[in-house]
């Protein structure tokens, strides 16, 4: 296995949540699992959606790679965010007169994606070499087509990593978003920031929540939500967390889900 990163970087995105209304659309402020795929999906040149009801070819084949996530340039985990007004002009978005809609859509967005790599598996060897050369099948894209997305050769980072074990009650970093809502047995303490200990001292410390969609449920169709955090403080009980990665370089923690 290899554990590797990659900054991906956009001047847009928008990342849709379904819970919206007819005024605005809201977009996830944090790339998601799915969404990371059909960009992972567009270096390797797998199909899209095509059939209602069916899982596009990139998800089937790639959701089963562990990956974590760092915003990069933000302010306290938010990115900054505009209005774009569209005015839909074809046929089977309206009736009688144009199809107006406005999405708050996120501005300069970046992250420092983590992914976990099988090299006995031809697929993500693939994958590997492709995010090595920056070079990609289809056109990447942060949500939307026409909000193309670039990665830098250079931001590939390989990384040594064990699983060395936690003790309880110790602190440690967590450099990407950590599931917040995990199931505790024996009424055990949950993982919270350790207020007296920021390791990032260039910006004011702070801790950052949001539900994001971690998979599909592929029964239902729909995404299925998990309460994620992100902080620049320590990690107090971060030993309850499953699937965290020790990266040796950076005496820190990541977690891939």
């Amino acid at each position: 296995m290899k554990l590797i990163s990659f900054d991906v970087q956009a001047d847009f995105a928008f990342f849709r949540k379904p819970e919206t209304n007819n005024t605005i659309n809201l977009s996830y402020n944090i790339i998601h699992k799915p969404a990371i795929l059909g960009f992972l999906g567009a270096v390797l040149g797998l199909a899209g959606y095509q059939e209602k009801g069916k899982l596009p070819a990139y998800y089937e084949k790639l959701k089963d790679v562990k990956l974590g996530v760092e915003p990069l340039g933000h302010e306290k985990g938010n990115f900054a965010k505009t209005n774009i007004k569209y005015s839909n002009t074809v046929g089977y978005a309206n009736k009688a007169a144009n199809f107006l809609t406005e999405e708050l859509t996120l501005i300069n967005p970046a992250y420092r994606i983590y992914l976990l790599l099988d090299e006995n598996d031809l697929l993500q060897v693939q994958l590997l070499s492709s995010l090595q050369k920056g070079e990609s099948v289809y056109v990447p894209y942060l949500g939307k087509n026409e909000f193309t997305a670039w990665w830098e050769p250079i931001t590939y980072k390989e990384y040594a990593f064990n699983h060395k074990k936690i003790k309880d009650g110790e602190s440690v970093k967590i450099m990407t978003l950590f599931q917040k809502d995990i199931k505790l047995k024996d009424q055990l303490e949950p993982p919270f920031p350790d207020f007296s200990k920021p390791f990032n001292f260039d910006e004011s410390p702070f801790i950052y929540f949001e539900r994001l969609p971690k998979q599909f449920d592929e029964v239902l169709m729909q995404y299925e939500l998990v309460e994620f955090a992100y902080s620049t403080y320590q990690i107090k009980n971060a030993n309850r967390l499953e699937n965290l990665y020790f990266l040796e370089d950076l005496d820190a923690y990541v977690q891939l889900f």
